[in-house]
Parts: structure tokens; C-alpha cells; sequence
């Protein structure tokens, strides 16, 4: 589906390149990251959605067969248990069109990459002072 090589200004404008289907999946993703994380910021990033809060926290993207999820490496690896029946590798996750989007693990996951972000920034301001 990523076939076409524009430049998005927004979120909005990535989602609407895409089939009807498509979109509704992408916009369930986006509410799902956004309930996750309320005080994350959204932008493009690699010509992909992407929430940041202290740096990334997760990328989402729309392919020909799958979603594709990152969350970096420790959202991989510390949900690789849960993750064993979807394609993975260091830092991303495919969520197949054929089955439905685990919208409760991604949740999961976007609330740990949260709190991951929150106290890497945390520990940053403290060793400043």
C-alpha cells in the first residue's frame, strides 16, 4: 500500500491515502495510542505516523498485507510472549489484515513505551542537577 512516495504533513493526511478499510483500521490505531499515551505528541516521522512523549515512543504504518507496529526494541521485547503468534524483529511487529489488530496489547504496549520514556527523561533532569 506504502507504493506512493508523498510527502505527509499529518497524520490525518497519511490516513486518507489509503482504502476506506484501511483508514478505519489506521484511525482505531491512532485513538488506541492516543487514550495510551494522552500526552504524547503526534507528527510524521520516517513518512510514518509517530507518537512521540521524551523522544519517540511508537511508529504505525499501513502496508499491502499488514500494519506495521514499532514500538522499538524493549516494546518488542518485553511483550515477545504475547507477540509469538505475529511476525516480529527488533523493533517491529506485523499485524496481518487477516486477523484482527490485537488493540488491548498495543495499548499495553503503548503504556509501557510511555512509562519507558517518562522515566529515561526523568533520569536525565535528575543527573543534570
Amino acid at each position: 500500500m506504502k507504493e506512493n512516495k508523498a510527502a505527509y504533513g499529518s497524520i490525518d493526511e497519511y490516513i486518507s491515502a489509503f482504502p476506506p478499510e484501511i483508514q478505519d483500521t489506521l484511525q482505531t490505531m491512532r485513538q488506541v495510542i492516543q487514550e495510551s499515551a494522552p500526552e504524547g505528541k503526534e507528527k510524521i516521522s520516517y513518512q510514518m505516523p509517530t507518537f512521540e512523549l521524551h523522544g519517540n515512543l511508537v511508529h504505525f504504518a499501513a502496508f499491502k498485507k499488514h500494519i506495521g507496529f514499532y514500538p522499538a526494541s524493549d516494546g518488542v521485547e518485553e511483550f515477545q510472549e504475547e507477540l509469538k503468534e505475529y511476525h516480529t524483529s527488533k523493533g517491529a511487529i506485523q499485524f496481518s489484515f487477516d486477523k484482527p489488530v490485537p488493540y488491548e496489547l498495543i495499548r499495553r504496549i503503548v503504556k509501557f513505551r510511555a512509562a519507558r520514556n517518562v522515566e529515561k527523561a526523568e533520569g536525565k533532569t535528575k543527573n543534570k542537577k
